[in-house]
């Protein structure tokens, strides 16, 4: 009921994902380089929103963003 085993197939054909029954021996170093690279992108865009996040009226309520605005800090807006 499971399908049957692997069949051949052929060696010469490309895919991204890595052909038929892909298991690359490496799988946890790519992986963990993809993560990574990830989440220096993510913190440089993270960094660059922040520096240049501007509000033209201060907010009636509080808003998860100022407690790292720039703008905020030098308003005086305190958010606990």
């Amino acid at each position: 009921m499971a399908g049957g085993g692997q069949y051949p197939f052929p060696k010469q054909v490309w895919s991204p994902s890595g052909g038929w029954w892909s298991r690359p021996a490496n799988w946890k170093a790519n992986t963990a380089i993809t993560a990574t690279g990830l989440a220096i992108i993510l913190y440089g865009v993270w960094q660059f929103s922040a520096k240049n996040e501007v509000r033209i009226r201060a907010p009636n309520r509080a808003i998860p963003s100022q407690r790292w605005s720039q703008q905020a800090r030098d308003m005086g807006i305190r958010v606990e």
